[in-house]
């Protein structure tokens, strides 16, 4: 677990210089990033999913929060499996990553990490019944575009898993659910189990 904690941390650095680039962004906006080839390469030894967002904000937020929620047939089972709250300004990154622990029961692993200002924040949790997880289909996504983070609590992203053999006829969460999650959330009684990651910032 220390490695993984070492090469996210790689990852954020790496990230956090490359957002530099970006000296005039669009103020309070979130948007999916574009990790360079080797960024792309350190994720791919170390997570077996990951999502990457930058963001930009105005001075007078000062923090950002990253959870995770799970979901099983719908309700909600755990309202925060993994958080890190870290201080934030002006603009910055944030990026999640899922693995399995290196022991026989195979448990997923969360790992949270947020850049901003120079800093660097991370947070490592686990689903200690995310065992069964590996005999089911999954889909993954995020939302679409550019969201404005400073309206609330938003869902940045959702992996969904299904115990139905149709694997084929499985889809990711709409866009509409993203948008509008509060509304939407009868998308969630379509698979057996589904982690939300969320995010909020505030003054």
């Amino acid at each position: 677990m220390k490695s993984i904690s070492t090469l996210l941390g790689i990852v954020l650095l790496a990230i956090s210089l490359n957002a530099c680039d970006d000296n005039n962004p669009q103020s309070n906006t979130l948007s999916v990033a574009e990790p360079t080839e080797r960024e792309n390469a350190i994720l791919a030894t170390t997570a077996d999913r990951s999502f990457v967002f930058d963001f930009s904000i105005d001075s007078e937020y000062k923090e950002a929060s990253v959870w995770i929620e799970k979901y099983e047939a719908g309700t909600l089972a755990d309202d925060q499996i993994n958080k890190l709250t870290a201080p934030v300004a002006k603009s910055g990154s944030i990026i999640f990553a899922t693995s399995k622990t290196n022991d026989n029961q195979k448990q997923l692993l969360f790992n949270i990490g947020v850049t901003s200002n120079g800093s660097t924040g991370s947070a490592i949790g686990f689903d200690e019944n995310s065992t069964v997880l590996d005999s089911m289909s999954s889909v993954w996504g995020s939302f679409q575009g550019e969201i404005t983070p400073t309206e609330g609590e938003a869902v940045l992203a959702s992996i969904c898993y299904s115990d139905n053999d149709d694997d084929a006829n499985m889809s990711s969460l709409t866009s509409e659910f993203y948008n509008n999650a509060d509304g939407h959330l009868s998308e969630l009684e379509e698979y057996d189990v589904v982690y939300l990651i969320k995010t909020e910032f505030v003054k």
